[in-house]
C-alpha cells in the first residue's frame, strides 16, 4: 500500500469515528407538565403535558402513586429542562423520588428526576392546593 492509499484509508476511518461521535451524543428540550395529585395515606395522581425537542411538540400523558404520608390534593405546573435524550421517546419511561412537602394555597416546587434510560428532568413550578406530603412517589411519562 502506497502513502496516499494508506492516508485515504486512515482519513475514512477518522471520518467514521468523528460522525459516530457526533451522532451519539445526546441532546436537551423542554418539558411542560401539568400534574394533579391527591390522596390519603396512598395518592394518586395524572396529567398530561408537552415536550418540545427539536423544533417540534410532542404530547405527554403522566400518572403515579404515591405511598407515606399523603393527604390532600392539588394541581403542580412545572417546566424545565429535559437532557440526555437522544430521540422524543427516551423521556418515558418511571421516574422515582423520595420527598416531603407542604402546600397550603400557593407553594414553589423544584424536582430533579431520572429513568431508567438516563433522562434528566429538572423543574420548578408552582403547586396550588391543600397538600401535606412525606412519601416515597413513581411518576411515570408515556408519549400520547
Amino acid at each position: 500500500m502506497n502513502f496516499a492509499s494508506r492516508f485515504r484509508a486512515a482519513f475514512i476511518a477518522f471520518a467514521a469515528v468523528v460522525g459516530l461521535a457526533t451522532t451519539a451524543q445526546a441532546d436537551s428540550g423542554f418539558v411542560t407538565l401539568t400534574i394533579y395529585k391527591a390522596g390519603w395515606i396512598i395518592g394518586g395522581s395524572g396529567g398530561g403535558g408537552v415536550l418540545n425537542f427539536r423544533g417540534r411538540s410532542y404530547s405527554l400523558s403522566t400518572g403515579g402513586l404515591d405511598y407515606g404520608l399523603v393527604f390532600g390534593g392539588s394541581k403542580t405546573v412545572l417546566r424545565g429542562r429535559v437532557s440526555n435524550i437522544n430521540r422524543p421517546s427516551d423521556v418515558a419511561g418511571v421516574y422515582g423520588a423520595a420527598g416531603a412537602g407542604l402546600a397550603v394555597g400557593r407553594g414553589a416546587r423544584a424536582i430533579v428526576l431520572t429513568n431508567q434510560k438516563g433522562a434528566v428532568l429538572e423543574l420548578t413550578g408552582q403547586q396550588v392546593g391543600l397538600m401535606a406530603n412525606a412519601d416515597l412517589s413513581g411518576l411515570a411519562i408515556t408519549m400520547r
